[in-house]
């Protein structure tokens, strides 16, 4: 008896889903359809992605061993880099372009790392990184009062360039004859125990002249 009732229940079932298969069929195959397309899509889409990524890291390497030769033909590839490229490599295609152009026009390298500092897509970090770079570009150049200017936010105790920020500031301190400006920024070198080797070579050695030139 059990068994009649099951067979009659799974006649109920198979008669309510070929209802619902008649009635909604078209959504079903629809809706099927588009996920097919939609997953396909982006999958050729990422694939796309991956070719130009690839293209475009292939002729930044090959920019990058130009300019060990030829600055100028380099910042050329880097400026069409900066133009084309996906927008990783586009950004650091601009970098390398302004670091090119330092090489024989360090004003308008500044203005090329003054732009990307302005560019507010490239994130914060990044932003300061080129802020930098321009005080880089002009430390020979520039008023100490513009390194100054330049330099001085970004030698917070947080800031992630303070280090080589605060050797700006040094510099340009001994560059307006203010010497305990500039050894107040040497002090800070020093007594940050995150600065590297480098900026703090050069912060001991300074410190020295000071102590051999006397008061």
């Amino acid at each position: 008896m059990a068994d009649i009732f099951d067979e009659v229940e799974e006649d109920l079932r198979r008669a309510r889903f070929e209802t619902l298969w008649k009635k909604f069929w078209p959504v079903i195959v629809g809706a099927a359809v588009t996920v097919v397309f939609v997953v396909g899509g982006w999958r050729f889409y990422d694939h796309l992605q991956a070719q130009r990524s690839a293209a475009a890291g292939a002729r930044f390497e090959s920019a990058l061993r130009l300019s060990r030769t030829s600055g100028t033909e380099a910042e050329a590839q880097f400026a069409a880099l900066a133009a084309e490229a996906p927008s990783g490599y586009r950004i650091l295609a601009r970098f390398r372009q302004a670091t090119e152009l330092a090489v024989r026009d360090k004003p308008a390298a500044a203005a090329a790392f003054d732009a990307l500092a302005a560019d507010a897509g490239i994130g914060p970090v990044l932003q300061d990184l080129a802020r930098l770079r321009a005080a880089y570009a002009l430390i020979d150049s520039a008023p100490p009062a513009e390194l100054t200017r330049r330099a001085e936010p970004l030698a917070t105790a947080d800031g992630s360039f303070r280090h080589s920020a605060r050797e700006i500031l040094a510099l340009a301190a001994l560059k307006a004859g203010d010497r305990p400006a500039a050894e107040r920024w040497i002090k800070a070198i020093q007594d940050d125990r995150e600065s590297p080797q480098g900026v703090r070579g050069r912060a001991d050695l300074m410190s020295t002249v000071f102590s051999a030139s006397g008061s």
